[in-house]
């Protein structure tokens, strides 16, 4: 329970997949102009995420390991994680026309986000057993999400504050999120 515990703790804050090993960038600064979206797309990266990291460590196991096919892992992946949300997009689209309403914009641009990729390749890489890989996976991307909608929360601030106008924008978003990242290594001492 405690080795969870540590992968939960350690996922979220101190291994923060955008701050220390800068995957999701992209979604991370263009995303982030307000709280709803940031909201919605850490739910859904969160889903995806969690789903894709249990299809690709099935494959990787049962597929590409027994006959010797790694050296298309990466491919496989990403084939899987675009596969996983167009599935789930139509899915949604019919059963859940809400949900997909309220998600739908964000999916296609999860597809794309290079967080998810990166966790399939990790928990792969490091032989997690399947219940400490779909673990894993959820509290990093709970740890994206975190990062996501702080950063949106900083963003909103600035939009209201007095920014020098070479600053506006990308430079102070940019600026911000380092600033963030170094408040989020006061974790790393921490030791379970």
């Amino acid at each position: 329970m405690l080795a969870y515990l540590s992968i939960i703790f350690s996922a979220i804050l101190v291994n923060n997949i955008v701050f220390t090993q800068f995957l999701g960038i992209c979604p991370f600064v263009g995303v982030s102009k307000n709280l709803d979206s940031a909201f919605g797309m850490g739910m859904a990266v969160t889903f995806v995420m969690a789903l894709a990291t249990a299809v690709t460590w099935l494959l990787q196991h049962y597929v590409l390991l027994p006959f010797n096919l790694v050296y298309i892992q990466t491919i496989v992946f990403i084939l899987v994680i675009a596969v996983l949300v167009q599935m789930l997009e139509i899915i949604m689209k019919k059963t859940s026309p809400s949900l997909y309403a309220a998600l739908g914009v964000f999916l296609p641009l999860i597809t794309t986000n290079c967080a998810v990729l990166g966790v399939a390749i990790i928990v792969a890489q490091k032989n997690f057993d399947f219940l400490y890989s779909v673990v894993y996976a959820v509290a990093t991307a709970l740890g994206f999400s975190l990062a996501l909608i702080l950063f949106a929360g900083i963003r909103t601030q600035l939009a209201l504050s007095d920014v020098p106008r070479s600053m506006q924008g990308v430079p102070i978003a940019l600026i911000t999120a380092g600033i963030l990242a170094m408040a989020f290594m006061v974790f790393s001492g921490i030791k379970l």
